[in-house]
């Protein structure tokens, strides 16, 4: 899909069905999941080269930010929720004094909401530049939200593992239901935060690169808000280490207490074990088809080994409480 905004003093105008001329003079167009002929128009329109999604999905700095002539070319990811769980996928920039091209290969709440605000005039953009910052701002605006609603999700998480009720719950079916929920739930959030890291440490690299390499013709009120970029990417990424360090706590608690419960449940083994030991060496004992055995003839001799067995069961019970190992 082809979307071309045009500029219109300090706002854009969205082009519906853009002809070849009327791409020449817009200044945002964005490709997703463009056909290969949206993609021959828009490389004929600007006279560049777009990135493919391999070039995209590069990892390496150098293949990430390059510049062509006054064309920069830059790729970051982003998080995308459009299935059930979040994954990383990548989008592609190519940034001239002239426009900005988007490139991308799967749907983005983020872009997509910004698109609305520049529709409605609430985003100033007098130029390809503004559209660029005003894009990181919201990629960087984004990530703060998600990062909260994180810390929210493992708020909920800490005070389910260690409110009152869990120390009478040991051992009970409840229990390894929640344990298994917690450990579900923090492998999500666990990757939902490795995501948004991964587009901050990209964002952090862009911002100096594209204050450096295009220092001829950036425009001047943008060198604020790229330092305010810088100093926000840099709080957010504390607060991720700080996140990681809580989900590791976190995830170390809810190991442990299943490592708790597994013990439990050798205990009671291992008890009910003991305990039977003695029964059964009496019951042996008297179970033996020998002829000369005094107790045969014992007018009391049934309830006498009856009584032996349930003495010999109790004893090992009376140990284990009396040394508290049960």
């Amino acid at each position: 899909m082809l979307t071309a905004y045009a500029c219109e003093g300090k706002s854009l105008r969205r082009i519906p069905d853009p002809t070849d001329e009327a791409l020449h003079d817009t200044a945002w167009i964005d490709l997703l999941g463009a056909t290969e002929d949206e993609r021959a128009r828009v490389t004929r329109a600007i006279g560049l080269a777009l990135p493919t999604e391999a070039d995209i999905s590069e990892i390496e700095t150098s293949s990430r930010m390059a510049t062509r002539g006054d064309a920069l070319y830059m790729s970051m990811p982003l998080v995308s929720r459009a299935e059930a769980d979040p994954r990383s996928v990548s989008a592609g920039f190519v940034l001239t004094p002239e426009r900005l091209v988007t490139v991308r290969f799967a749907p983005s709440q983020t872009v997509d909401r910004f698109m609305e605000r520049v529709a409605t005039g609430e985003v100033a953009t007098p130029s390809s530049a503004h559209i660029m910052i005003g894009l990181l701002e919201a990629i960087v605006d984004r990530q703060a939200d998600a990062l909260e609603q994180v810390r929210g999700e493992l708020d909920a998480i800490s005070q389910r593992i260690f409110r009152k009720e869990m120390a009478a719950a040991s051992g009970r079916r409840r229990e390894d239901a929640m344990l298994r929920v917690t450990l579900i739930g923090l492998g999500r959030v666990g990757n939902l935060i490795s995501y948004i890291r991964e587009t901050q440490g990209t964002a952090e690299r862009i911002v100096p690169f594209v204050e450096q390499a295009a220092e001829a013709w950036l425009p001047h009120d943008l060198h604020g808000r790229l330092e305010t970029l810088r100093v926000d990417i840099g709080s957010l990424n504390s607060f991720n280490t700080h996140l990681f360090e809580k989900i590791q706590f976190l995830l170390d608690a809810t190991l442990g207490l299943i490592s708790i419960a597994q013990n439990n449940l050798m205990k009671v083994l291992t008890v009910a074990s003991v305990v039977g030991i003695p029964p059964v060496l009496v019951a042996g004992v008297y179970g033996m088809n020998f002829k000369d055995m005094p107790e045969l003839s014992w007018a009391y001799g049934y309830h006498y080994g009856l009584a032996l067995l349930i003495i010999s069961a109790l004893v090992p019970l009376i140990w284990f409480k009396v040394r508290g190992w049960l």
